[in-house]
């Protein structure tokens, strides 16, 4: 039996990617969620949204372990990672690719490198392999030849966003994170990247969990999009679902100016993506 096949062995595949129950998050007396429920089906891309301060990061953060809940659970694959033995939490992270806001790729190793450092601490593949990869998930991250052999401090932003996307992909995730992907991109790199995700998505059967402020991105390539604000997930739906809820946050986000003109400006075939 391979390492792959005793580590998909650990994890329930059938099971949602990402199941939160209950979910409590304090700061001292300061309650960011309390009792906050998700599920992420497989194969969507969802959007994580909320107001300023209602824990989109911190919910980030929980479900990939960087920060234990209070109360409640997070299930990766019907796992309860807060209990996740160490063969478990490997084959966990075997699955799945984060890109976090600011890219964090390590300023001392070149793009290659930084890409290929997943595959060097999760597969025995040979060195040259690895290699082969990294510049295989560099091509598919949309950068140029040539991009491997430079530093992160030589890249542009929305270089540097797609260099941390080839890393996230670098062992073939099912589940993919992004933290504010588009944050800081002009519109045409912003448009482009949009158009990376959903093609990736497509192409690759991924799970997508992205937090965005992006009205663009929302409207052109999630299936759902899960709302957070008075401590809970108040609504899950599609965007043109949402368009029409009355809760006064998720109007004033979809029905605001900015929201209207994204409606309008975002393909009406984009919208039905989950149809």
């Amino acid at each position: 039996m391979t390492v792959e096949r005793e580590q998909s062995d650990l994890l329930d595949l059938e099971a949602p990617p990402i199941e939160v129950r209950g979910l409590v998050s304090r700061f001292g007396d300061v309650v960011v969620h309390d009792g906050l429920d998700l599920t992420i089906p497989r194969g969507q891309v969802v959007g994580v949204v909320g107001g300023s301060g209602s824990g989109k990061s911190v919910l980030l953060n929980t479900i990939i372990g960087l920060r234990r809940p209070d109360a409640g659970s997070v299930r990766i694959f019907g796992q309860d990672i807060q209990f996740a033995r160490r063969r478990v939490w490997t084959a966990i992270e075997r699955r799945w690719g984060v890109l976090f806001q600011q890219g964090a790729l390590w300023s001392n190793l070149t793009v290659k490198e930084n890409v290929s450092v997943p595959m060097a601490e999760h597969t025995d593949l040979p060195k040259a392999e690895i290699d082969d990869l990294a510049d295989l998930k560099i091509a598919l991250a949309g950068l140029p030849a040539g991009t491997g052999a430079l530093k992160p401090s030589e890249l542009s932003g929305g270089m540097t966003k797609r260099a941390a996307l080839a890393r996230a992909l670098a062992l073939d995730p099912e589940l993919l994170f992004l933290d504010e992907p588009t944050s800081g991109l002009d519109p045409i790199s912003a448009a482009g990247f949009d158009s990376l995700i959903e093609d990736l998505s497509d192409s690759l059967n991924l799970t997508v969990f992205m937090i965005t402020h992006d009205l663009d991105s929302l409207h052109k390539i999630t299936d759902q999009v899960a709302v957070i604000a008075d401590k809970k997930v108040v609504a899950m739906a599609p965007v043109a679902e949402l368009e029409h809820s009355e809760h006064p946050w998720i109007k004033a986000y979809f029905r605001g100016e900015r929201g209207r003109t994204a409606a309008s400006d975002a393909p009406s075939d984009d919208k039905e993506r989950s149809a």
